[in-house]
């Protein structure tokens, strides 16, 4: 289960709740604080609260275009088949999240790619109004500061690493180009690296190449910029290696032989059917052949002998959960999902392989091999 960002609901978009985060009112605090001189020197007469207040109007004019950004991840994360759960407005901006991971090079690129898309058909939207103004007014300057927030959104998210948008795009070219995702992911979050480098160089170096001293903060902000880069390229790299792991994990290794019997079985019968397959578990079917539970062993041996030839096998079965049969071809994650969609929290599931029960999985080994 995916855990939810804390914070208000305001609304739902593409079926997930909309959140703003508790954090998105320190950066609109210190982002109000940070334009309100570029404020004053467009509007030389206004005073402190009308400055704050236009100061304020961007801030809310750059989060609508970063929440337009993170909507349309949705709207394409949707129509390609994966299920939103959130779109959160943050500190950093925001975020989508949805369940599962892009199945196909090219459903990881166009979630991606609609991102900054947007942010750069808004940034050549205002642009063209901001010219069509016959005075520079307040309004105005907000038109070209939005333009130019725009662009460099749009442009800074199609950088080529992760955790930007323009990371996850190299990670699908280099997954197509390669077969592996995981070589894809791991490209992308060491140039995503690089990137959060070159970041701090820029606010260091820039200024020095123009001969000025650099600004403390530019330096700070790109630090910290720098920081979330670096951050969320590691966990990239880190996440793909699990997941690369995680492939390892297959129902067909883990698997215990099952042995079937039908619903008209006794108990007196089942010592035969396990000496037949030593270490089998035995599985009790359906007429059509569909699991219905296991035979658990310590009740099957508490049946006085007496009774065991009139007792019926269903009498000593622990029943599988509605529809929690697993494929015997499923790996990695989606084995995991699987079990946690239909486990209901039984310990033991059956395993069928082309409509025949063939083993079973006890979940207590999917959690050892996930440990080890």
């Amino acid at each position: 289960m995916t855990s939810r960002s804390k914070g208000w609901v305001v609304g739902r978009v593409a079926g997930a709740p909309v959140l703003v985060t508790p954090s998105w009112f320190l950066g609109a605090a210190v982002l109000t604080v940070v334009f309100a001189p570029t404020a004053s020197r467009f509007a030389p007469g206004l005073a402190t609260g009308g400055v704050l207040v236009v100061a304020f109007s961007f801030v809310l004019l750059l989060f609508v275009s970063v929440f337009l950004h993170e909507v349309a991840h949705a709207l394409v994360a949707r129509a390609r088949g994966q299920r939103v759960t959130e779109l959160a407005v943050t500190l950093w901006g925001g975020h989508t999240a949805y369940s599962g991971a892009a199945g196909r090079p090219l459903d990881g690129a166009l979630i991606a790619v609609v991102g900054p898309l947007t942010n750069l058909v808004l940034a050549a939207g205002m642009w063209g109004l901001f010219l069509l103004q016959p005075v520079m007014s307040l309004p105005t300057m907000l038109l070209m500061a939005g333009a130019f927030a725009n662009a460099f959104v749009g442009l800074f998210n199609l950088l080529p690493g992760l955790p930007l948008d323009g990371g996850q795009i190299l990670e699908s070219l280099v997954w197509g180009a390669t077969g592996s995702r995981t070589r894809g992911t791991v490209a992308a979050g060491w140039i995503g690296r690089v990137v959060a480098v070159g970041v701090v160089g820029w606010a260091l170096l820039w200024p020095l190449w123009h001969g000025l001293a650099p600004s403390w903060v530019d330096v700070a902000v790109a630090a910290l910029i720098g920081a979330f880069l670096w951050s969320g390229a590691g966990e990239a790299i880190k996440g793909a290696r699990r997941r690369e792991e995680l492939g390892s994990l297959r129902v067909r290794t883990l698997a215990v032989p099952a042995v079937t019997v039908s619903t008209a079985t006794t108990v007196a019968a089942l010592p035969e059917t396990v000496a037949a397959r030593p270490g089998a578990v035995v599985v009790v079917v359906g007429t059509a052949g569909e699991p219905v539970g296991w035979v658990d062993p310590s009740a099957a041996s508490a049946v006085p002998a007496d009774q065991a030839g009139t007792t019926p096998v269903e009498a000593v079965v622990v029943p599988f959960p509605p529809g929690s049969a697993l494929d015997a071809g499923l790996t990695g994650t989606d084995l995991l999902q699987r079990v946690a969609r239909t486990s209901a929290g039984a310990r033991v599931l059956p395993v069928v392989e082309g409509g025949t029960v063939t083993g079973v999985l006890d979940v207590a080994r999917v959690a050892a091999a996930l440990r080890r």
